[in-house]
Formats: C-alpha cells, structure tokens, sequence
C-alpha cells in the first residue's frame, strides 16, 4: 500500500471525515537522559588509529489504518509492537526504527508498546506546512479524491530509537504539495538527532513517506508533480536541519517503486548516497542477507534508505536484511516487509570531539 492516499478513500465515501478526523488518541512520545544509556560497543583497528561501532535502522510501514480503510488491524499490530519489544529484551532489535502509517489507536499502542526509551511522532493533524508560493498542481484538484482542503490524519510518522533523541523537528509538506487522497494526511519530514555515548557529535536520522500514485486516485501527471515538489522540500529541510558534522540516514516509504520519473527527479535533489545501490555492488562488501532481482533492486521496492557522512564521523551500510517478511524475523504484518540495515560509523580514534549526549538537552521544533 502507497500510503494514507487510497487509505482515506473508503472515509471520504462514507461520510465519516468529521467523526473520525480526532479519536485516535494522542501519539507516542517518550524521552530519555543521557545518563539511562550505556556506550556500544567500540572497536579499534589495529593500528589504532581509528575507532568504529555499528548503529541499525529499521524503516517499516506498519499499515496502521483506521476502519473502514482497514479492518482487522489490531491483532497484527499488537504482534509489532511485542515482538520488537521481545526483540529489546534479547538484545537484538534495531536501534532505530522508522516509522510510517501510525494512524489508528492500535498502530499508536503498538509503537509505544515497542519499549523503545525514545519515541517521537512527526508533524500532526495541526501542523502548519510551511507557506510557499506555489502554481496550482496540473489538472484540476477533486473533492470526492479527498482534495478538500482539510487534513483528516497527522503524517503517521515516528522515530523510535533506544538512544536519546536530543532534538526532534517536523515540518508538514506545503498545501500544493500533495494530490489526491494523500491530501487528507498531513503527510511530511521529520528529524531526528540521537546521541551515542562515544560517538563523537550526534547523527541526524530522518523520515518521511511521500505521495502515492495509484492509490492516490489523482491522474498520473497530478501525483507526479506532488511527489517532486514533496522531494525538493525534504532536500530543503535536510539542508536546513543537517549538521555537516554529524552523519545523516534518510528513511522512509518513498513511493518510487518502478517509477523512473519520480527516482529521477528525487534523485535530482538529494546527492545522498543510496543503501540500495551501494549493496548491490559485491565489491562493496555489505551483507545482503535478502533476495535482490535484477541490477536495480532499488526500483523494486517503496522503502528505502539513503546516507551521507559527516565531517566528523563516516558511515557506510555493511549489512541489509527484510523483517517481518515471514523469514526468521517472524511472520509478514503488515503490507510492507520493514528494510533493516546496520551502519558502521567511524571517526579518529584521537577525536577531541565529545558525545552530543555529554550534557545534551532535548527539544522539538515545528517548522
């Protein structure tokens, strides 16, 4: 499924916008100090001269939809949020988890139940996107195709993350940024930037999901200029938001599967180095531990993962893997399998530049 576009449509038709537009209940949001997390584990090569750990980053649409888009949600969501909570308690669930399509009140319960130290939603119902002076998207805007001018849902995007997150922003894409049935959702990007004891500075982690095409019920040429007015405003915002010095991760439900035009003109914007398309070259030596076909894996699939390193700390993807695609990880949950991959961060081992959790504080911006 493409995204909350398709999934508001059975609302739309049945009247029920209003009555469901606030009863979902209010998302997850947990913090945590500095002093509750311990250090990872540090490596150190052999000539001393450079220190590395690892950091994983789950991103997974959880399809965490409210009746009657969906129906018989809860039992599968409440199996999410206890086996990544089983997960943690064995010590082998990913440190990051990237979340899309946590609308309905058991999508909520369920990342909060996840027991993840550290949880922040992105932009809600009532964030205001930014004003941007924008022509009218091609073809004219419907509203029985949820183009109403109302957001009915936040984004239903959130990160959780088992170490602090010491600064959060959201911002909403701009009115003229969506088409069809994604309009009912305040869709947008957020950040954000966690601290790992004896990393040097932070990391920045994003997340976002982006406008769908079929499901979106808006004629090809409408969605396609939303979907590339929603990937220059996330590059503005990773502009904006990124320090050069920490390392960045970019996740999410792109909605770029076999869509050259839409790979073409995000790609346009962001220089972010593709998860996908580094691993698939077996020289690069990352561990492919899923099924790949063809030589662009990457336009076979919605969820992604791109990166970039900092001054300070590089980065590079040395494992990527399916969850809950029915394998060992346990059994499919939802529409999309999650897409997990572990990074190895390395820095100087003689960095004079501390942990952003030392005496770090946390704090969030809606912009």
């Amino acid at each position: 499924m493409g995204g909350a576009g398709g999934s508001f449509r059975a609302l739309a038709s049945a009247g029920l916008i209003a009555a469901l537009a606030g009863c979902t209940g209010a998302p997850p949001l947990r913090t945590m100090a500095c002093s509750a997390v311990s250090a990872p584990d540090i490596a150190v090569s052999a000539d001393g001269k450079t220190a590395s750990t690892r950091l994983s980053v789950l991103t997974y649409n959880i399809e965490g939809l409210d009746w009657p888009a969906r129906s018989g949600r809860p039992v599968q969501l409440r199996q999410i949020g206890e086996r990544l909570a089983a997960m943690r308690a064995a010590g082998t669930a990913p440190d990051v988890v990237l979340v899309q399509e946590m609308f309905s009140r058991a999508a909520k319960k369920a990342v909060r139940d996840s027991g993840y130290p550290a949880i922040a939603p992105g932009p809600s119902r009532l964030t205001r996107a930014p004003k941007i002076k924008q022509e009218p998207l091609p073809g004219k805007s419907k509203w029985k195709h949820g183009e109403v001018g109302l957001r009915l849902k936040g984004s239903g995007l959130a990160i959780a993350s088992a170490y602090p997150l010491i600064e959060t922003q959201v911002r909403a894409y701009s009115r003229k940024a969506c088409a069809g049935f994604d309009c009912l959702s305040n869709k947008g990007i957020m950040m954000g930037r966690i601290a790992i004891p004896g990393v040097p500075g932070a990391i920045d982690i994003y997340g976002t999901h982006m406008n769908s095409r079929g499901a979106s019920k808006a004629p090809a040429v409408r969605n396609l200029a939303a979907h590339k007015r929603q990937s220059q405003e996330a590059a503005e915002f990773l502009a904006e938001t990124n320090d050069d010095a920490n390392p960045l991760i970019f996740g999410g439900d792109f909605n770029m599967r076999h869509s050259i035009d839409r790979f073409a003109a995000f790609s346009h914007y962001q220089p972010l180095e593709l998860v996908h398309r580094i691993c698939a070259d077996p020289k690069s030596g990352c561990d492919v531990r899923m099924s790949w076909d063809g030589d662009e894996p990457w336009m076979d699939t919605q969820d992604l993962q791109f990166f970039w390193p900092g001054d300070a700390v590089s980065i590079r993807p040395i494992r990527v893997e399916a969850m809950f695609d029915g394998g060992p990880s346990g059994p499919v949950l939802s529409d999309h399998d999650g897409f997990m991959v572990t990074y190895e961060l390395s820095w100087p081992a003689d960095s004079t530049r501390p942990s952003a959790c030392t005496g770090a504080g946390g704090g969030r911006s809606d912009g």
